[in-house]
């Protein structure tokens, strides 16, 4: 049985993610992503998207690793790394997937603060006296 790996990243968030088919199910650090993710239902179905798509929802098992960044940011990096083994998987899911813009990668990370400055653009309260 064949074994397909995929990183996917999104801020400062990492997934690893490997799928291999079967029957469908989805093991994120260990735990189901209903477990995983809680109530967070649009980050649920964010994840589920590329699958969706492809219609390979119950004919996948995902087993990934998330590290870095806040949850909603490995989930987004979870959606990436499975577009992009979707599309190791079978080829033909690009011409689908593409025009959706998962397989882009987010590129919008956190500006860096600058000298002089409280935050990266915000400057200090002016002071007349």
């Amino acid at each position: 049985m064949a074994t397909f790996y995929a990183t996917g990243k999104r801020k400062a968030a990492i997934a690893k993610v490997w799928m291999t088919p079967g029957n469908g199910e989805m093991l994120i650090n260990g735990k189901t992503l209903d477990q995983w993710l809680g109530g967070h239902e649009t980050l649920k179905m964010k994840v589920r998207l590329p699958l969706e798509l492809t219609k390979q929802l119950d004919s996948m098992n995902i087993k990934a690793t998330t590290l870095g960044g806040g949850y909603a940011a490995q989930a987004d990096a979870l959606k990436h790394g499975i577009t992009k083994a979707l599309v190791e998987f079978e080829p033909t899911f690009r011409a689908i997937l593409k025009p959706e813009g998962l397989l882009t990668r987010d590129s919008r990370v956190v500006e860096r603060k600058k000298p002089g400055k409280k935050k990266a653009r915000r400057s200090p309260q002016f002071s007349k006296r």
